[in-house]
């Protein structure tokens, strides 16, 4: 089994992720993305302003110590979202799944919040298993795919677990 962890983003981790970040099918499946995925300038901006956000939580998921991705919480319009971007390379491991039950776990806000490209049926088992449950449904323009398509809206209220200390920050 391969051993999952989450730790604050660095600076040396920026390269790897844009990169992760612009691989076509991730974006294609993701769907709801940056507005050009290859815009290196708009990535690094929107990465200094996540990363220092007091209301977000931004951390690096690691694969057996190797960078696979990244999960992160944040607040939009008043409530809490979770988002999560695996490198393709280890989709299909459990590794979203775990990364997102150790984030879920640091998180006491509930409810907590998903929104997933409905036909996205990885990511949409991957919060299910987590047990966020289909609140509805909506229709967004997807930058990726350049069309409005159906976005499906989850939700969590499940009350966290006792998380260890910096759990979530790998410290």
């Amino acid at each position: 089994m391969v051993d999952v962890a989450l730790r604050p983003i660095d600076d040396s981790d920026l390269d790897a992720l844009f990169e992760q970040m612009r691989d076509p099918e991730s974006v294609r499946m993701a769907a709801f993305t940056a507005e050009d995925p290859d815009d290196r300038t708009a990535f690094d901006v929107h990465m200094a302003k996540v990363r220092a956000s007091p209301t977000a939580i931004n951390r690096a998921v690691t694969a057996d110590g190797r960078l696979v991705g990244s999960i992160a919480a944040f607040v939009i319009e008043g409530v809490t979202e979770v988002t999560y971007w695996i490198d393709r390379a280890f989709w299909g491991q459990g590794i979203a799944s775990r990364a997102l039950a150790l984030l879920i776990e640091s998180v006491p806000v509930r409810p907590l919040f998903a929104r997933v490209a409905s036909d996205n049926a990885g990511s949409l088992q991957v919060l299910r298993k987590a047990g966020f449950e289909i609140t509805g449904t909506e229709i967004a323009f997807a930058n990726a795919r350049k069309a409005e398509i159906e976005e499906t809206i989850l939700r969590l209220d499940r009350p966290a677990k006792t998380a260890p200390p910096d759990a979530a920050s790998g410290a």
